[in-house]
């Protein structure tokens, strides 16, 4: 075992003792009669008794059925499997089940307006009012209600408005181009778009008007749209489509909110991720799944708890804007901001923090490096005293970030770098409240997640890197591709390589500790003249050169076996891309890995 690698953090007794992770512990001990000495065993247990682990979960939190299930868990191999047959449910009652009078359920801010909050109470009003006003235009169950909006309350209205009803939910951010909105939303025959006149990013309003003109005519399906006048209160949206701003749906409208109970293999919400080719994949979660998944990984690995407030910098277009909504099923009051995360400038979320007193701050791992990079010191510039974790995903998080957190940030902060997918709407590894942080590495394998890393063969690898794959079935899977016929889509996008085991298209080396490292996109592999070279590897590499703000590589290939490898780069204003500066990479580079790793042309470009 490597001894050498740095313990950054380690979880005292009572932070373990207090965390939900040891209080489902002793629940299984007492309850149940289940007894582990050590995280691992329970982890080895919840994967090799997947139906026992799910059905605790279930009674754990106490799912709330209006039909119950006739069988946990009915498959043979992945991905044809069915959970909790014969059960029915609705994932927003279950938010709303944590309403109480004190405590926001919503905290907000923008560029453009300070920290407000929204109560329980206004969000129940709201959702019954936008629920009634849906019904009344004729959404019925396993209708899909789609969203051109920012992240703004009024979107986590909507979402919970649909999702009362049964009917379909799916977003994209405003900063989306026409054609990346309709590719997506022309997939899934929307019945009602709720979108916004425009947005502010960067100090900039961008009006979008005529992009949801566009997008209205595209989309043939479409009966209704519910404008919201959010750039300029006195917008108003002329379209063919019959349109209704946003404060005509919520007057006058019933206060009572009413669930409708579905199948827990229903549809949730459709998530798109881009292939390599063709539209992009409609990915397709189901109620009951994303609600199981969501309140064990809440729970135990980002230890949220009732009254606390949770935030992650994201926008309606990722995962991790979903994610965000479920911390509300654990009682905690999410933080939501819309706006550039470097504007006016990279202290602006760090502000927000200690403004709205967050518990949990949730960022990319490119924001924490772009602050490393910057010299930004939140912990000395702000009162973080409420702050109990940070978590990171949407890139590997390198270990000089690790150290950053622990020197600039906090020094007795749970740093919770995790990795999983648009593919699950979760993280597959991540945090855990009972072990320590180990520099660069992620801490472990999530509860129920039988993850392990093959070589080309199918064989196990221990320490050393492989392809990450998923063995068992995990609720929150896909219940499917919208619009694949045959699942011919789902079964390329996963189970091409290993027939039955999911491929998650991650290269991931497991410790001998059971903690991990992520060593980027194994689809995203450069073959470079015959050597394979890790996207990852190369922005690590980068990372230590502050003169880049971002960066972009790839690999060219002609027909004649000639190879072209770019570096696109992104400069801090003032910067120019010199020589000197051009030499810097390419010794950094070469240094760090091989002469393979270098680039054939560095190009400076405005931004990626």
């Amino acid at each position: 075992m490597d001894n050498t690698t740095k313990v950054l953090w380690t979880p005292d007794v009572k932070f373990k003792g207090d965390s939900c992770l040891n209080q489902y512990m002793q629940w299984l001990s007492r309850e149940k009669g289940l007894s582990f000495e050590d995280y691992h065993g329970l982890w080895k247990w919840s994967i090799g008794e997947i139906a026992d682990f799910w059905e605790s979960i279930w009674e754990y939190f106490d799912i709330q059925a209006h039909q119950p299930y006739e069988s946990v868990l009915e498959y043979t191999q992945m991905p044809e499997m069915s959970w909790f047959k014969g059960s029915t449910l609705n994932y927003a009652e279950h938010i709303f089940r944590q309403a109480n009078s004190y405590q926001p359920a919503i905290w907000f801010q923008s560029e453009r307006e300070a920290l407000r909050e929204i109560s329980w109470q206004q969000l129940k009003e709201d959702t019954a009012s936008l629920s009634h006003f849906l019904r009344s235009i004729g959404v019925n169950t396993g209708d899909r209600v789609v969203a051109f909006l920012p992240n703004i309350p009024e979107a986590t209205v909507g979402f919970l408005a649909a999702n009362a009803i049964g009917a379909v939910w799916s977003s994209c951010s405003p900063d989306f181009g026409s054609s990346s909105v309709i590719d997506r939303f022309q997939q899934i025959k929307p019945k009602v778009l709720i979108a916004v006149d425009g947005y502010s990013y960067g100090g900039k309003s961008f009006n979008k008007t005529k992009i949801v003109q566009e997008i209205a005519k595209q989309l043939p399906s479409l009966e209704h749209i519910i404008f919201i006048p959010y750039l300029d209160k006195t917008a108003r949206l002329v379209s063919q489509t019959p349109a209704t701003n946003w404060s005509t749906a919520l007057a006058g409208q019933s206060t009572e909110l009413y669930f409708t109970a579905v199948p827990f293999a229903h549809p949730i919400w459709v998530l798109y991720s881009s292939g390599t080719t063709g539209q992009p994949k409609a990915i397709t979660h189901s109620h009951g799944g994303v609600l199981l998944e969501h309140l064990k990984y809440h729970a135990f690995h980002n230890d949220t708890r009732p009254g606390e407030r949770y935030f992650w910098f994201s926008t309606t277009g990722w995962m991790m804007w979903n994610f965000v909504q479920a911390a509300l099923l654990r009682g905690a009051s999410i933080v939501l901001y819309d706006g550039s995360p470097g504007y006016p400038n990279l202290n602006v979320l760090w502000e927000l923090a200690e403004q709205a007193q967050v518990q949990h701050f949730g960022t990319s791992a490119p924001y924490l490096v772009a602050c490393m990079k910057k010299g930004i010191l939140p912990g000395k510039d702000y009162n973080l005293s409420t702050l109990r974790s940070i978590s990171s995903t949407g890139a590997p998080l390198p270990p000089e970030a690790f150290d950053y957190v622990y020197e600039a940030i906090k020094k007795d902060i749970w740093l919770c770098s995790m990795s999983g997918g648009t593919d699950v709407c979760t993280a597959f590894v991540g945090g855990n409240p009972l072990l320590p942080v180990y520099e660069g590495e992620i801490q472990s394998r999530a509860l129920g997640c039988a993850l392990f890393a093959y070589d080309e063969n199918g064989q196990v690898l221990e320490d050393k890197v492989g392809e990450m794959v998923i063995t068992k079935p995990m609720p929150s899977m896909p219940i499917y591709f919208w619009n694949d016929e045959d699942q011919i889509r789902y079964l390329s996008s996963y189970f091409a390589m290993y027939e039955g085991i999911w491929r998650h298209g991650d290269w991931v080396k497991i410790t001998p500790r059971d903690s991990l490292i992520i060593y980027g996109r194994s689809d995203a592999t450069l073959n470079r003249q015959g050597v394979r070279i890790g996207t990852a590897e190369i922005y690590r590499s980068l990372n230590k050169i502050p003169e880049i703000t971002d960066s972009l590589i790839v690999n060219l290939e002609s027909s004649g076996g000639r190879h072209y490898m770019p570096l696109f780069v992104v400069l801090p204003e003032g910067q120019a891309l010199n020589d000197a500066l051009q030499q810097k990479i390419k010794q950094q580079l070469r240094a760090d890995y091989s002469p393979r790793h270098v680039p054939d042309e560095v190009v400076e470009v405005p931004d990626i």
